[in-house]
């Protein structure tokens, strides 16, 4: 049964473009120094959240790219297997290639014995962790591989940030991408998200951004996340 979250209106919050966000990560790691470990954990936490608290499934398996979004799905697998879910993790890459904080995440999970699986395991659940607000053209390679096959993978589908694929800031599909039943998108919502199909039912995480933040950018208003980590954004 669907637990639900608090909603929260689409033109009651702000919405980012790329290169705004990409203005808020620097910020909030250059400036307050609020590093992306932290702002990683609080987004796969939250990711954790909802797909417990969405979906409530026994499987789980995480696709997780190199970078930032990745990252974040396997600190959700952390938190899933923490909770009793059989979870199961498919890098997009050679963990060789990982930026240094995704490695450690994905060192932890090893560390647990939270099962690696070159080719992933059908779950009630598919965490797509795979590319983030920063594409750069169609997936490719394995990444695309996997982008191709998520849909026969799991019943649902829940993206972190955006599904992999589609571009944030206009909602374009340069190749393949990913069809998700939820998306849980991080800080604001981003512009390309407003109308695609693709998003399926769309959340907002808090990680911990200060709304002077969103201030100093000239975007408003913030997020009030005082009813709860996890809002859900109103059908648009």
């Amino acid at each position: 049964m669907r637990t639900p979250m608090p909603s929260v209106e689409p033109d009651e919050i702000g919405w980012l473009t790329e290169a705004q966000m990409v203005e808020v990560d620097r910020v909030m790691i250059e400036e307050l120094q609020i590093g992306l470990i932290q702002m990683m954990e609080n987004a796969g936490r939250n990711l954790a959240q909802l797909v417990l608290q969405r979906f409530d499934p026994s499987t789980v398996t995480v696709l997780a790219g190199s970078g930032g979004n990745g990252g974040g799905g396997l600190v959700a697998a952390r938190h899933l297997a923490n909770r009793g879910v059989d979870v199961s993790v498919t890098l997009g890459q050679p963990v060789e290639k990982f930026g240094p904080v995704p490695a450690q995440q994905f060192e932890i999970l090893q560390r647990m014995g939270v099962d690696t699986a070159t080719d992933p395991p059908r779950s009630d659940v598919v965490i797509d962790a795979l590319i983030g607000y920063s594409l750069t053209g169609a997936p490719r390679g394995r990444v695309g591989e996997l982008v191709a096959a998520i849909g026969d993978i799991g019943g649902r589908v829940v993206s972190l940030d955006t599904p992999s694929g589609l571009d944030v800031t206009d909602g374009s599909v340069p190749g393949l991408v990913v069809d998700a039943d939820a998306t849980l998108t991080l800080a604001l919502p981003k512009v390309g998200l407003r109308d695609a199909v693709q998003v399926g039912e769309l959340y907002l995480a808090d990680i911990s951004v200060p709304p002077s933040v969103y201030d100093a950018i000239g975007v408003a208003p913030a997020p009030d996340f005082s009813r709860g980590t996890v809002l859900e954004i109103a059908t648009l």
